[in-house]
């Protein structure tokens, strides 16, 4: 059943609520201390069980790189899309804030409110800006992959394991990246906690990386995958009309007549 505008948006508001609600919180409950695994599996968990429960309402993007790609790939409509990443921007900055009123300041602030940031030591930087960027972006690159193949490919998984896929490689990808660049992987996971934080720190680092990392993965899952059985299905449905037509022409053509023999000459 095709859903209003208006419940899409909700479901979008929501799925990035609990995003940053759940993820902040975790980061800030262990303190990033010896917790990757932690970490990975709390945002993992929160966009795993958001997709499963309201995906089939909006799609379950929470992410303007996820929404971009629908978007560049012809999924969804530029206002829709335009939308849908206000809303998901509204609902991180919403998960952001409302942590920030649970749990006292010297707490969070020890974190950064769940802040992803580029990862420096006593001696400066650890990778530079563009490493950071290539590393959003790859890591984006899986995430928005796995999305197209399990929810957006019509032969996809996606009836069948839910956002489990999702989740699993957004959680995979924080083991990876998280120690680097806090693996954002999304816009809006950057925009709510800096927005609320006041700290806009490399915050163009998560709007190109991810961007750029899910575009890329767009394009190519869709152009290789989608587009491309839809061309062989169309063209093994012509060969079918032409046999069709071919054996109509050929039932309804008059019969031959009969040759005159040699001996009737």
């Amino acid at each position: 059943m095709e859903r209003s505008l208006g419940q899409r948006l909700v479901a979008e508001f929501v799925g990035a609520f609990a995003l940053v609600f759940i993820g902040v919180g975790a980061i800030i409950s262990t303190q990033a201390g010896g917790a990757l695994v932690t970490v990975a599996l709390a945002h993992g968990l929160a966009i795993g069980t958001m997709v499963s429960a309201v995906g089939h309402i909006s799609g379950g993007h929470f992410n303007p790189a996820i929404t971009i790609g629908a978007w560049v790939t012809q999924r969804i409509k530029l206002p829709d899309a335009v939308a849908y990443i206000v809303v998901q921007l509204l609902g991180a900055t919403a998960g952001a804030g409302l942590i920030r009123l649970a749990v006292p300041r010297r707490i969070w602030e020890v974190v950064q409110l769940g802040l992803p940031v580029v990862v420096s030591g006593p001696e400066g930087r650890v990778i530079s800006t563009g490493q950071a960027v290539l590393i959003e972006g790859v890591l984006t690159f899986f995430l928005v992959w796995v999305v197209f193949a399990t929810a957006f490919d019509p032969e996809g998984s996606f009836g069948k394991i839910a956002g489990l896929a999702i989740g699993f490689v957004i959680a995979m990808d924080i083991m990876m990246g998280g120690p680097f660049t806090g693996a954002a992987m999304n816009p809006a996971r950057s925009f709510g906690p800096a927005l609320v934080a006041g700290n806009w720190a490399d915050h163009w680092i998560y709007w190109l990386g991810p961007v750029a990392g899910g575009l890329v993965a767009a394009l190519l899952y869709d152009s290789i995958f989608i587009r491309q059985r839809a061309v062989v299905a169309d063209d093994m449905e012509m060969e079918s009309e032409m046999e069709s037509e071919m054996e109509s022409e050929m039932e309804s053509a008059p019969p031959e007549p009969p040759r005159p023999s040699e001996s009737e000459g």
